[in-house]
């Protein structure tokens, strides 16, 4: 059996439903130690997990539609926050930062304490780049570090950045589990059967849990919505971007031509840019998107939103 709507026989991931039940659920936890590790690469070997409310991140509402995450702790107590960012945001960094107070802060304790703090990674999957210049450079790992020493200055707050577009190795190509795991989020939902490359025990679990013929009425269900919600996203920031891209573009270009001079060229594609993002935040707007998330991806303020 595959789904009706792709013919897709794995669940995808970049759903809410498909990242949340491979990654998200006590019965999968081993799938999710087991690319928490793969990440680590020996540095850390994380033997338990223990899920925690993703409500003590105070993450907003609107914020489900771009970003899906599993909140956790190890078994030494260090904090771990796996976010699934499938929708590009103007303050990504911003936004990544002030999320991982939230586990910071919530170590605090009253009376006595002496400000001792656990670990905290924040592990960002994104379906978008933000450093296009180096297309080999897709695995950031971000910590605290002195300018001039280049040391390491505070080894206890790490963010790790995969920028999921860029990484192309073929099956023949994967040399490690890591490897293996940025493959299978990459490509699960083309696939038809498990690659050969994938013997390992843990994808045997992995392939059984996102085969969509294996799901009750209700995941089925509850998969194709979430399915949907994806695709309508994906299609409604797409089409707004080609189409506010191209008549910016043209009236930017019209401006210029009028100018006839250098300052009339450089006034004119700056004024096209700018059309260009009210008409994006225009059909953004009509689409039923919420204001903030027009505001993250046009740079535009929410009052300059409100008066479209």
């Amino acid at each position: 059996m595959t789904d009706r709507l792709t013919g897709d026989r794995y669940v995808n991931p970049y759903t809410d439903f498909g990242f949340k039940m491979l990654f998200g659920t006590e019965m999968n936890k081993e799938l999710l130690i087991s690319f928490v590790n793969s990440l680590f690469d020996g540095k850390e070997v994380i033997k338990d997990l223990t899920y925690l409310n993703t409500e003590q991140l105070g993450t907003a509402e609107t914020d489900r539609k771009a970003v899906f995450d599993v909140y956790c702790e190890n078994e030494k107590g260090e904090k771990i926050l796996i976010e699934m960012q499938r929708g590009e945001q103007q303050f990504f960094k911003d936004r990544s930062v002030y999320y991982s107070t939230f586990p910071i802060r919530e170590q605090g304790r009253k009376g006595e304490w002496n400000y001792e703090l656990k670990a905290v990674y924040v592990i960002g999957i994104l379906n978008f780049t933000f450093y296009d210049e180096d297309s080999d450079y897709f695995h950031h790992e971000v910590k605290l570090v002195d300018i001039n020493t280049k040391e390491v200055f505070y080894d206890k707050l790490t963010f790790m950045y995969l920028e999921m577009p860029k990484f192309n190795k073929t099956e023949n190509e994967l040399k490690d589990m890591f490897d293996k795991w940025l493959f299978v989020l990459r490509n699960l939902s083309k696939l038809m059967s498990r690659p050969d490359a994938l013997q390992e025990r843990v994808f045997t679990k992995l392939f059984e849990a996102a085969e969509i013929a294996k799901f009750s009425k209700q995941q089925y269900d509850e998969y194709e919505e979430s399915l949907k919600t994806y695709r309508d996203w994906q299609n409604t920031i797409e089409t707004a971007k080609m189409k506010s891209r191209e008549e910016g573009r043209a009236e930017g270009i019209e401006v210029g031509r009028a100018e006839g001079i250098e300052v009339g060229r450089v006034e004119g594609i700056e004024t096209g840019r700018r059309l260009e993002r009210i008409e994006m935040a225009r059909k953004f707007k009509a689409s039923g998107i919420p204001a903030d998330i027009i505001a993250q991806n046009t740079g535009l303020s929410e009052n300059e939103i409100s008066e479209l």
